[in-house]
């Protein structure tokens, strides 16, 4: 039996991308999700999508940056499935891409929520609920530039630093509480975030060959590899999928 079988997770983010391709992939194998995101249409219709090939799941829409609302999406999955086994953050915010002394400081720190506060509120509403049920996998959803500067994303690069702290923090706290809180840093991923990347024609990422990219499924593979037992050695760190050694490891090439 595969080991997410049965599992209840919580996938932030969940209308495209990463979030999307996650809740696919932890359905196939057998776990029940929650899919949370702003926009209710996209992820109504991945939930229906999900349960017509027989998964079990929920479409909650909400914002990241309101406490309230993840807090309501951790509930509902255990209202509709009883506990809380994973909690994927993967919401995140590229824009606006802009020099720091010429972007909207509103439009800055609304980005910044998304990738830092969206993160806190996650674990923030996870963590009591994991513990109390005897355990649980938190994956946050990282990048290289959590730990590497890059013109024109001060917000990005900010809001992925402290997510990366969040890891750390939460595994000292709560890693004795049976709890695992890893980071996922996947490199550059074919989403439509690149398309927004590549127009804006601002840093080394801007012109890379799209070909480069990897394609969601395999960031959604990697997630669920980290909330099996081999995901294990990575507890309070980033897994990063950049190398053909690390890509080995999930299963993703030969």
């Amino acid at each position: 039996m595969d080991e997410l079988t049965d599992k209840v997770a919580v996938i932030t983010g969940a209308s495209r991308g990463i979030g999307a391709a996650t809740a696919r992939e932890f359905a196939r194998r057998g776990a029940k999700v929650v899919l949370t995101a702003r926009r209710a249409d996209a992820i109504d219709a991945l939930a229906d999508e999900l349960r017509a090939a027989g998964g079990e799941a929920e479409a909650h829409a909400g914002d990241v940056t309101r406490y309230a609302d993840v807090a309501a999406a951790v509930a509902r999955a255990g209202n509709t499935f009883g506990r809380l086994d994973v909690m994927v953050n993967n919401a995140g915010a590229i824009e606006p891409i802009a020099h720091l002394a010429d972007g909207d400081p509103e439009a800055w720190a609304e980005g910044f929520d998304v990738n830092a506060k969206g993160v806190y509120h996650g674990l923030r509403a996870a963590l009591p609920v994991m513990r109390a049920g005897g355990g649980g996998t938190v994956v946050n959803v990282s990048s290289g530039a959590a730990i590497n500067a890059l013109e024109g994303w001060s917000h990005y690069c900010a809001g992925k630093a402290a997510a990366l702290m969040l890891t750390r923090c939460a595994q000292l706290e709560y890693g004795g509480d049976g709890i695992r809180v890893v980071g996922l840093s996947p490199g550059t991923v074919a989403t439509d975030m690149q398309d927004t990347i590549r127009a804006s024609g601002i840093n080394r990422v801007s012109r890379l060959d799209p070909a480069v990219h990897i394609p969601p499924e395999w960031a959604a593979r990697a997630i669920a590899w980290l909330c099996t037992a081999a995901g294990a050695a990575y507890a309070g760190r980033d897994f990063e999928l950049r190398e053909d050694e690390d890509r080995r490891r999930v299963g993703l090439i030969d």
